[in-house]
C-alpha cells in the first residue's frame, strides 16, 4: 500500500568486448603437473600480445582406480577476452592446438577451435520515473500514455528483524546442511543471490544464527574475499544470501562453469555442518529424499 519509488529500477546491457574458450581434457595421474605444463605452454605462446584477460578453470575428477576413461578425466578450460576479436580469435586457438604434439601426454580437447563471439555486459541502475514512458495498448490499437505517478515514497533501508533466541547448547551430528535446509538461487548481473528456508520454528532459531555473512564465505570459499550479506525473513522462516561480484559482470561474460548461480544453493546444501539432534530426529524438519527402486 506504500507510495512507489520517484525512480525505475532498470537494466543496462552493452557489449564488453570479444571471448573465446577452448576445453582441454586431462587423463589419469599427475593431473596439476599436466595443467602447469599447457598453461605455460600457453602463456608463452601469447607473450608477445596476449589477451586483456585469460582465465583457467578446471573440474577435477576424484575418482580412485577409475572405472571408466571419464571418471579418469579432468576438464581444463581456457577463456579468453579482448576488445580485439583478433587477440582471441586464431592466434588464441592456434596456441592451444600447436602445443599438441610437445604437450602434456594424453592431449585432447573436448571440441574444434571456434571464432570469437561478442559478450555482454549488464549493469543496474535507477532513472527518474518521469523518463520513462509508461504507455498502454488498448484492444482497438490506440495507446495512452500513462503519467508518471505524483505521490511517491523514497526508498528506506528496511529495518532488521530481531533473530529469535538461539538454540541451547545440546548434540549435534555434521550432516550436509541440505538434509533440513531447502534453496533456490540465481543471478543479478554479477551478484549471486541465495534463498534458503527452513519448515519448523527450531529449525530456524538454528539457521538464521548459523549462516552468517563469514559463515557463508567459509561454506563458499569461491565467496571468501568478497562482500556477503545476509537478510532474515522470519515469517518465511527463511534467508537471503547476496554475494556481490562473485558472478563477474553477468552471464554473456561469465567464465564461472555456472554463470546464473543456479547450482549454488545446492552446493550450499551439499556443504557439511553440525546439525542439532533434535532437529534431525524431528520428522517436519527433514527435506525429504528421493528413494531408489529396484524393482
Amino acid at each position: 500500500g506504500e507510495a512507489p519509488p520517484p525512480e525505475l529500477k532498470v537494466a543496462t546491457n552493452v557489449i564488453g568486448g570479444m571471448r573465446n574458450e577452448m576445453e582441454l581434457l586431462l587423463t589419469g595421474l599427475d593431473i596439476e603437473a599436466k595443467a602447469a605444463l599447457v598453461k605455460a605452454q600457453v602463456t608463452a605462446a601469447l607473450a608477445d600480445d596476449p589477451p586483456s584477460e585469460v582465465v583457467w578453470t578446471m573440474s577435477t575428477t576424484t575418482f580412485e582406480d577409475p572405472q571408466t576413461q571419464e571418471q579418469a578425466t579432468t576438464r581444463l578450460r581456457c577463456t579468453v577476452k579482448d576488445p580485439d576479436p583478433k587477440k582471441v580469435g586464431r592466434p588464441f586457438t592456434s596456441a592451444l592446438v600447436e602445443t599438441a604434439l610437445a604437450s602434456y601426454p594424453g592431449f585432447t580437447m573436448s571440441s574444434p577451435p571456434g571464432p570469437a563471439t561478442p559478450y555482454g555486459v549488464y549493469h543496474p541502475a535507477y532513472m527518474p520515473a518521469s523518463a520513462v514512458d509508461h504507455t498502454v495498448v488498448l484492444p482497438d490499437g490506440t495507446r495512452q500514455v500513462i503519467a508518471p505517478p505524483t505521490a511517491t515514497r523514497p526508498l528506506e533501508p528496511a529495518a532488521t528483524p530481531l533473530p529469535p533466541a538461539p538454540l541451547a547448547p545440546g548434540p549435534a551430528t555434521t550432516r550436509p546442511l541440505g538434509e533440513v535446509v531447502r534453496a533456490r538461487s540465481g543471478d543479478k548481473g554479477g551478484d549471486a543471490n541465495i534463498g534458503v528456508w527452513v519448515t519448523t520454528d527450531e529449525a530456524y532459531r538454528w539457521l538464521v544464527h548459523l549462516l552468517t555473512p563469514d559463515a557463508v564465505r567459509v561454506l563458499l570459499p569461491e565467496a571468501a574475499d568478497l562482500p556477503v550479506e545476509v537478510h532474515a525473513l522470519p515469517n518465511l522462516r527463511a534467508l537471503n544470501i547476496v554475494v556481490t561480484g562473485l558472478l563477474g559482470e553477468g552471464v554473456s561474460s561469465g567464465t564461472r562453469i555456472d554463470p546464473q548461480g543456479k547450482g549454488l544453493g545446492e552446493w550450499l546444501r551439499a556443504r557439511h555442518v553440525a546439525i542439532p539432534d533434535h532437529v534431525l530426529a524431528d520428522p517436519a524438519a527433514l527435506v525429504p529424499r528421493p528413494t531408489r527402486s529396484h524393482a
